[in-house]
This record gives C-alpha cells, structure tokens and sequence, in this order.
C-alpha cells in the first residue's frame, strides 16, 4: 500500500466515525430535543446566551484545539506511523465519546462544570477532588497558552517575549470577564478561517510539492532516543485523541446551545475536527522531515514551534507561511482565554456565586490572573509535563462518569467504560514510570497500570447496582 494512503485512510475513518458512531454515541446518551436547554430557561445575557449552532462548532473546535493538536503530534511523530493510529482511534472511540458525554452531561445539569458533572455520577467525593484538580489543570492550561503563543508571535515580530506575554494576559482577562458573546462569539469565526488555512493549505502544499508521504515509515518504535512508546505515546499526543481540558471547556457551550440535537455536531464532531488538525501536524512531521531523526534535531534546535516556523515557511511561502503561524497561534489563545473563563465559571459553581454583576466576575477574576501570571515564569517545560499527566487522568475521570450515567439510563456502557479502563492503566502506567513520578522500571509500572486498570474496572461492575438504583 502507498504510504500516502495512511494519511488518506486516516483521513477518511475519522470522517466516517462521526457520521457512524457518532449517531451511536448520541443514541445511547439519549439525546431529546424536546428538552429545553439552559440556554433557553437560565439566559443570563453573560455566560447563558443562546447562539447560532454553527458559531458554536467553531468556538468549541477553537476552545479545545490548544497548542495540543500541533505540537503533540509533532513530538508524537517520532514515534512513527503509529502516532496515526492512536490519533484515529482515540478520536473516534474516547475522545469524542469523552466529549460529547462531557458536553452533553453539563446541558442536562444546568450548564453545571466539571466537578458538578462527575459529583452527579461518581458522587461527593469526586466531586470536590474534581473542584480543586479543574482549577489547577485550568490554571497549568491558561499559563502554558500564554507563553508558547508568546514564543511564536516572538519569533514573527521581534518584540519581546514579555511584551507578548502582557498583550495576551490582557485579552485573556477582557475574554473571561465579557459577556461570552461580546468577544468570543464575534471573533471565533475569523480565528476559525485562519485555522482552516493553516490546515488545508498545509495539506495541499504537501500534494503539490510532490513529498513523498511517510518516506521511513516503519511500523516500530521509531524513537530516535528510544523513548518508550508504551505509555509516553499516549500522554504526549493528548489533544488530538483524547483531552479532560476539553470536559473543562465543553460546559461553556452547553450554556448556548439552542437544542439537544446540536450535541453530535458540537462536542462529537469538534473532537474529530481536532482529530483532523492532529493527523496533519503527525504527517508533517513524518513527511517534511525525511526521517525521526531529522525531527528530533529540528526539536532539539528549537522545538515545535521550529518545526511548525520551518514547515510553514517552506511549504507555503513567506506570506502563507505566516498565515499558517498565525494560525498555530491562535490555537493556544483560543483556549488559554476560556481556560480561565471555566476556572471563574467553575469556582463560581462551587461557591452558588451569581455572575451577572461586573463586580462578582472581578472578584473571581483578579486573583485567577494574579496565580496565573506567577505561574508564568515557571520553566514551561515543567508545566507541560505536569499538565500531560493531570489531563489524562481527568479524561480518565469523565469517562467513569460517563459510563456510571449509561448505567442508570440502563444502557451499555462499553463505550466509555472501555477507555476509562484504557486510560486508567495509561495514567498509572505514566505516573510510575516518569521521573516527575514515581521513576519505577516500565515493566513494573506497566504491571501496576494494568493492576490498578482491571481493579477499578472491577469496582465500576461492583457499583452497578447503586449506579441503577439512582436517577440519571
């Protein structure tokens, strides 16, 4: 088969999840248009305002697509073609489920984050770890958005890295306190176009300039410094297969959209959307750079934001190349800004704090960005690898809760209690094995990962009952 059909095949099972299973997930959760909204019985003109269901696709792809389904993928490439394989299959199978449940739940719940959503299915206890762990991931989210955008927009300009720091700072602050409709609502769609650019443009150039798609393709781990595929694999390509930053980004839209049956095309179908982005950003790396070696002393040099710098510059051309920059840039501040907009919205739902009042939202506000621009001048690449971990296991989370709701509605809960069941030996598989955990050899962690994954699938099955007696 020519290696280009991996791309092409890639391409085409995303597509055709949505439209399949897609439908499967939306039947089992039971979507009812019949249902009013939140957005039609709590319109508050701020946070729950009714909007176009295409407007929302768009904010909801631009919230969830951070820096993750670019840079992952890039470092994910090393690993070789199997990066394709677990962009497609977590897409279709976790991610989306994750995110349409987690979207999904939240319209059920009042428009309710997070915490709230999982403390209806898993109880009390998750409920209130789940408060303090939302907040911190938001917060690790909304501070790694500010300065890998800053970095790049750096590299354009020459301004100054903390000049661009501030600026960004600054709209995020405006994003999180205005109403949703009055920023986010109106400059999505030019953001989404720039997107769109960088994407298919990138895409075609590949075709037009005659590369050879995947030229060392091997179906190994093709690591250059022999990382480990089993779990690294799996934590570092998070947003373009499967996300918890998403369940903390889905309740935003669950307060705007019109109708039930837009659930599919928004939460479903924005994931597989991101899936798209990341399977491009996994192909360029395999196919701009000859080999994973290649890749690897292009990061070393620079990192992924040389990698996307070099490969938009070649591939497009000066002026297109800074459009698809442009468009990597605004992944990240599309989501750094409602990072903090569901971190306000979400210690408001703990604290029964009303935010119609220009004063209340401050109030929340203003201490969130002071955490915020402290964390700043962390070293990035110790955010990041503390925010892998702690995303994925908040996927992890959302599943279960997910699956605990199949249950009461007296469904099959295979679909999310699968992944959840995956992810659970991903995550502890993860966190024994890195240096920033535990540093335990990968057999032994991958024996714990395994342990701990059938255990709590097994308290899961034990829980049934209870799960059946109560309401969903």
């Amino acid at each position: 088969m020519p290696p280009v059909m991996y791309f092409l095949l890639s391409l085409a099972a995303l597509i055709g999840g949505y439209f399949v299973y897609g439908r499967v997930v939306e039947r089992m959760f039971g979507a009812d248009n019949c249902k009013a909204t939140p957005a039609c019985t709590m319109a508050d003109g701020v946070d729950y305002v009714k909007m176009n269901p295409k407007n929302i696709f768009l904010i909801q792809l631009l919230n969830i697509a951070g820096l993750g389904p670019v840079f992952g993928p890039i470092l994910g490439a090393l690993y070789g073609p199997w990066a394709l394989v677990w962009i497609v299959l977590g897409s279709i199978f976790a991610g989306a489920v994750h995110d349409y449940f987690s979207g999904m739940l939240s319209v059920r719940y009042a428009g309710k984050s997070v915490p709230d959503v999982v403390g209806y299915n898993l109880g009390n206890g998750f409920k209130q770890f789940m408060r303090f762990f939302s907040v911190v991931l938001l917060l690790l989210v909304g501070v790694v958005f500010v300065t890998g955008p800053a970095k790049l927009l750096d590299n354009l300009t020459g301004w100054g890295l903390m000049v661009w720091v501030t600026i960004i700072f600054a709209y995020y602050f405006l994003a999180t306190i205005l109403p949703i409709d009055k920023i986010i609502g109106r400059i999505y769609p030019i953001f989404a176009a720039i997107l769109l650019i960088m994407a298919v443009g990138l895409t075609a150039m590949l075709f037009i300039k005659g590369y050879a798609f995947f030229p060392a393709a091997q179906w190994t781990n093709q690591h250059p410094t022999g990382l480990p595929l089993w779990p690294l694999m799996f934590i570092t390509i998070a947003c373009g297969a499967i996300s918890g930053f998403h369940a903390t980004q889905s309740p935003m839209m669950a307060r705007c959209i019109p109708d039930e049956n837009c659930g599919r095309p928004i939460f479903y179908g924005a994931m597989i959307a991101e899936g798209v982005i990341a399977l491009i950003w996994a192909t360029l790396g395999m196919t701009f750079y000859q080999t994973p070696e290649a890749l690897n002393a292009a990061l070393t040099a620079g990192g992924p934001g040389k990698v996307v710098n070099d490969v938009s510059m070649t591939l497009m051309g000066p002026i297109g190349g800074v459009l698809a920059i442009l468009g990597v840039v605004v992944l990240p501040i599309t989501s750094g800004d409602t990072a903090f907009r569901s971190a306000r919205l979400t210690i408001a739902d703990f604290l029964n704090f009303s935010q119609v009042e220009n004063g209340k939202r401050l109030m929340i506000a203003l201490p969130l960005f002071v955490i915020g621009a402290a964390l700043s001048q962390v070293n990035f690449d110790i955010i990041w690898r503390y925010f892998g971990w702690a995303n994925q296991t908040l996927a992890t989370i959302v599943l279960w809760a997910a699956a605990a709701y199949l249950v009461r509605r007296g469904m099959l809960h295979w679909m999310a209690s699968v992944p959840a069941t995956f992810m659970t030996a991903v995550c502890t598989t993860y966190i024994c094995y890195a240096k920033i955990g535990l540093n335990i050899p990968l057999n032994i962690s991958t024996w714990i990962g395994i342990a701990v994954a059938v255990v709590s699938f097994g308290l899961f099955l034990s829980k049934r009952k209870a799960f059946e007696a109560s309401p969903a």
